[in-house]
């Protein structure tokens, strides 16, 4: 069965939200550590959904603004000086009908984007921290249980991190084990 267009939208809506982006990283710690502080989330995390950067002008070229083919970015923010970190967190949720060559060109074309100098049009939230563009960019893909054996198997091949989208009814029945509601046979 296909990944539906349901999961990809319930995951790009979760991951909008920095706690749940913050979840997510908790899968791959290599990521989760470059949080610079978990006691202060609100000012230490913002996620951009469908994010939109604009490329700073060269002698040829005028500043153009554009659409990043990523899902969601994850900037890091110093919570004491108000300023973004040198790390940029990319989430690529696997999109319905997308093969693996769709979705490693997307990553592909976003590495394109950002080679040049760049800034991030920031949620009006956000819009005084400074958001120059990041010394590394890192990929993380997000792939469901109906994503095909192939894409996983390109994505370890690539050497690409990826995790596994639990469903939203195995998500709720640990949370009820754990809350010790769980059925018990």
């Amino acid at each position: 069965m296909p990944v539906q267009k349901s999961d990809y939208e319930a995951s790009l809506a979760e991951y909008s939200h920095h706690l749940a982006a913050i979840a997510l990283l908790k899968q791959h710690r290599p990521y989760l550590e470059m949080i610079p502080s978990l006691r202060r989330p609100d000012e230490s995390v913002i996620a951009i959904p469908l994010p939109i950067v604009r490329l700073r002008q060269t002698e040829t070229t005028a500043p153009q603004t554009t659409s990043l083919p990523c899902d969601v970015a994850i900037l890091m923010c110093d919570p004491e000086w108000k300023v973004k970190t040198g790390s940029e967190i990319l989430i690529f949720i696997h999109r319905p009908h997308e093969d693996f060559s769709d979705l490693l060109r997307r990553w592909r074309q976003t590495q394109f984007f950002l080679d040049k100098d760049y800034e991030w049009l920031m949620p009006d939230r956000h819009n005084h921290i400074l958001s120059e563009g990041a010394n590394t960019v890192y990929p993380l893909f997000v792939v469901f249980s109906e994503t095909s054996e192939r894409i996983q198997r390109g994505l370890v091949g690539a050497e690409l991190p990826f995790i596994m989208q639990k469903p939203q009814w195995l998500v709720e029945e640990e949370r009820r084990d754990e809350e010790g509601l769980g059925t018990r046979g």
